[in-house]
């Protein structure tokens, strides 16, 4: 017979220890105010839950939480941090905040170390992690339009592959692009494009430049402008990602995009992107506060390593 960590030994149970020859045990007995570990990481996992996520069953301390819906982890920090500073007996993990994740996925963990704590260290513990402190922001914006400048050098092969790159990057927010355009790397010609779509009903604009953003008076900031727009930021202390673009036009987010977005592998475009796609709103100071883990792995695009001099076109 196996009597598991944590069981509740029941008179049944020492009955058939008993039958089964074991003499002795080792337990733990409850005093008065303590409160099992199982209840305690279900009350707890119950408390950070918020929207779009469901809390399993505990057991062996242990309560996991669960995305309801595909879409962006939003994560309280100083919540969490606050809660697992209270006391070693209880403690909380969560996966990165703002990454995409997909219904069934697990986003979180409340694990109880010990076989129970004081129920008034469970208050403390409630109080302090809140209400909601993790939840999923579902992904809303579904339409995409997208404009892609050209210059003679480009071959168009190399946008038919950057809307494919773009198409795939979409799929998992069950988003799709609605329109494409491409026109000449002018401003004066960039500026009239953002201006006919501004009503259109992409959700999302995004601006693949033939050559990288150098500064705020280039030609696709200049274009947003000129159209009626604005630039919210430019820059990003993410790489590859550096040269991300962050915009707006008739209350619809627009994106310049960095070279490396033409690559499908992980870099600073994704985490902008899948933050619009959710609805989040991305500020200045988002952008700014990205700089610990911004560096992100090499990509297969970059002609050549960091350390050996950078393409600006990549960044």
């Amino acid at each position: 017979m196996v009597v598991k960590k944590g069981t509740l030994v029941s008179p049944d149970i020492a009955r058939q220890l008993k039958k089964a020859g074991v003499e002795t045990i080792i337990s733990a007995r409850l005093e008065p105010g303590d409160m099992g570990e199982d209840e305690a990481a279900a009350r707890l996992a119950q408390a950070l839950a918020g929207e779009n996520v469901r809390v399993e069953a505990p057991f062996t301390g242990r309560s996991n939480l669960y995305a309801k819906t595909s879409g962006v982890l939003v994560v309280d920090a100083d919540a969490i941090d606050g809660f697992n500073a209270i006391d070693e007996a209880m403690t909380t993990a969560t996966l990165l905040a703002y990454k995409p994740v997909v219904a069934g996925e697990m986003v979180g963990t409340v694990k109880i170390i010990p076989y129970a704590i004081p129920e008034a260290l469970v208050q403390k513990g409630l109080s302090r992690i809140g209400r909601d402190a993790l939840r999923v922001a579902p992904y809303g914006r579904r339409s995409v339009g997208v404009i892609s400048t050209m210059l003679p050098g480009l071959k168009p092969g190399v946008v038919d592959k950057t809307v494919a790159v773009l198409a795939k990057r979409l799929q998992p927010a069950n988003a799709s692009i609605v329109w494409e355009r491409r026109v000449p790397h002018d401003t004066a010609a960039l500026a009239q494009e953002l201006a006919a779509r501004a009503s259109s009903d992409a959700q999302l604009i995004i601006v693949f430049g033939a050559s990288a953003i150098a500064d705020r008076r280039d030609v696709i900031p200049s274009a947003i402008e000129s159209a009626g727009g604005r630039v919210e930021h430019f820059g990003m202390p993410v790489d590859p990602g550096n040269l991300l673009l962050l915009g707006s036009i008739a209350g619809k987010p627009v994106i310049g995009a960095p070279g490396c977005a033409r690559s499908p592998r992980e870099n600073g475009f994704d985490w902008i992107l899948h933050r619009l796609l959710a609805d989040l709103p991305v500020t200045r100071a988002d952008i700014m506060s990205l700089g610990v883990g911004g560096l992100l792995m090499e990509i297969v695009s970059r002609p050549q390593p960091r350390g050996g001099g950078e393409s600006e076109d990549e960044e």
